[in-house]
């Protein structure tokens, strides 16, 4: 009888040997499917304070991939090196309290990519679309700003917010009914240097339609080029913008919106731009959800980008959901040891109950590495049964394990900020993301890892636990049958 046939004879010899093994690759199986389904969900989150209003889409940058690019470029300008590299800067500085290394990036890296944005609306079913700038922190120069003279402005900038449009009747603002033209007119998008300011500034500077106001950059106030912005229109709100951080500089009052490329100069980075957001306007409601489904089709770096809808919901394209990817690589690695450790356990114990069948088997002949050939055999004819199965409970079993993760570091992060609560003051509305929604797809890829990877464990542990028997000789083996 050949080796295939004593495997396929001891396996429905022993029933409950072979269902336990059955049980445990299964279990193996299913987790480390799990991992790596985790490892590259994509989680889709609401946030109401980031709603693309109307029937629109808005586009904008992926804070964890943020991170990742800035990791990468900083592993490729070197380990305890100074350098610039695609738009991150790093720079070492001798301090009291010893040598710190400074990282920090210019508008190159954070700006969202204008040939992205181009692309995207090209895409049948855009009826229009508008680009607006981060907020820019400018010095006024021939005006005076809104302050509150109850509060210590010692550490803010003492500036103004700059906001551009490509088109502001698209601006949030505008479209959220919450700011109106009270004199004069909008910006439109063949417009250069011009702005729109609030009723209180010009109030307060006694301006009118026509005037001109002038900015340069705070960082040097006596040197640095002044820049001109006609007045083309002034601005009330139903209810004051939410500030983009604290401080009076960024107060509602004193928000100021230009055309698209005032912001860079008046920032001192001419023909440098930082776009923070673009807004896609959808030409027939009734066709929102195929457009915005034609839209994430589209063929640019989507790990870059969050893709919002009108109502909020968030789609992180990125496959990385804060620490999700990390996460779930270690606990892939975690199964994978504790994996071999039970197979190891499960193999002991075939081979400690099978002294008998073994020096039988090698009395008549049968080598080592065939006798463990034959379980290595009899081990994969249960584990491809095992794996087929945790191949149909598989997208359930992710699914919910992918969810677990994600509510996990919600927790976490929820808890972090209670405990930084009394450490930290902000007097505006914090953006607030509610997860929605967990994606997670098995690929043929991942089956075809779990598979291998699975027949791997299983063969280590054999070979590891079959040490015993290639190290004694046959005389030794024969012996403890008795």
């Amino acid at each position: 009888m050949n080796g295939f046939g004593r495997a396929w004879r001891s396996v429905i010899r022993k029933p409950v040997k072979s269902i336990l093994l059955l049980l445990v690759v299964f279990i193996i199986s299913l987790f480390l499917l799990s991992g790596m389904a985790s490892k590259s969900a994509s989680v889709a989150t609401q946030d109401n304070t980031r709603q693309a209003l109307g029937a629109g889409l808005l586009l904008e940058g992926n804070e964890s991939n943020r991170h990742t690019r800035i990791d990468s470029i900083t592993e490729r300008i070197g380990e305890g090196k100074e350098g610039t590299l695609d738009g991150v800067h790093v720079k070492k500085l001798d301090s009291v309290y010893g040598v710190q290394w400074q990282v920090w990036t210019d508008n190159s890296f954070e700006t969202l990519l204008v040939d992205d944005i181009e692309t995207i609306a090209s895409v049948s079913g855009i009826a229009d679309y508008n680009i607006t700038t981060a907020v820019m922190a400018v010095n006024p120069v021939n005006f005076s700003r809104i302050e509150d003279d109850d509060v210590d402005q010692s550490s803010d900038v003492q500036g103004v917010s700059l906001i551009g449009n490509r088109d502001m009747e698209m601006d949030s603002n505008v479209l959220s009914g919450n700011l109106v033209i009270k004199e004069g007119r909008i910006i439109k998008r063949d417009d250069i240097d011009v702005c729109v300011i609030s009723e209180e500034l010009a109030a307060q500077n006694s301006l009118k339609i026509g005037d001109k106001l002038k900015f340069n950059d705070y960082h040097d106030r006596e040197n640095s080029t002044v820049y001109e912005a006609e007045i083309v229109g002034i601005y009330k709100v139903n209810q004051k913008m939410t500030p983009y951080m604290s401080g009076d500089t960024y107060r509602s009052e004193n928000m100021i919106f230009t055309d698209l490329r005032f912001p860079e100069k008046a920032e001192g980075n001419e023909n440098d731009p930082l776009f923070a957001k673009a807004y896609f306007k959808v030409k027939d409601v009734d066709q929102y959800d195929s457009v915005k489904e034609a839209v994430k089709q589209v063929d640019i770096d989507w790990e870059r980008y969050d893709l919002i809808d009108n109502k909020g919901n968030l789609d992180t394209m990125s496959s990385n959901f804060n620490d999700l990817e990390n996460i779930s690589q270690i606990l892939i690695w975690v199964i994978a040891g504790a994996s071999f450790v039970i197979l190891f356990l499960v193999f002991v114990f075939w081979l400690k109950n099978r002294v008998q069948e073994v020096g039988i088997l090698l009395s008549l002949g049968v080598s080592k590495i065939g006798i463990l050939g034959q379980i290595l055999l009899e081990a994969l004819m249960i584990a491809i049964l095992a794996i087929t199965l945790s191949f149909t409970v598989a997208p359930s079993v992710s699914h919910v394990t992918a969810n677990y993760l994600v509510t996990q570091q919600i927790e976490q992060a929820e808890e972090k900020k209670e405990l930084d609560s009394d450490k930290v003051a902000f007097d505006f509305v914090e953006s607030k993301q509610e997860v929605t929604g967990v994606n997670v797809d098995i690929t043929p890829q991942m089956l075809i890892l779990d598979g291998v990877g699975v027949i791997a464990l299983i063969s280590l542990s054999i070979l590891t636990a079959g040490t015993g028997i290639l190290r004694k000789n046959p005389k030794d083996i024969l012996s403890e049958m008795s």
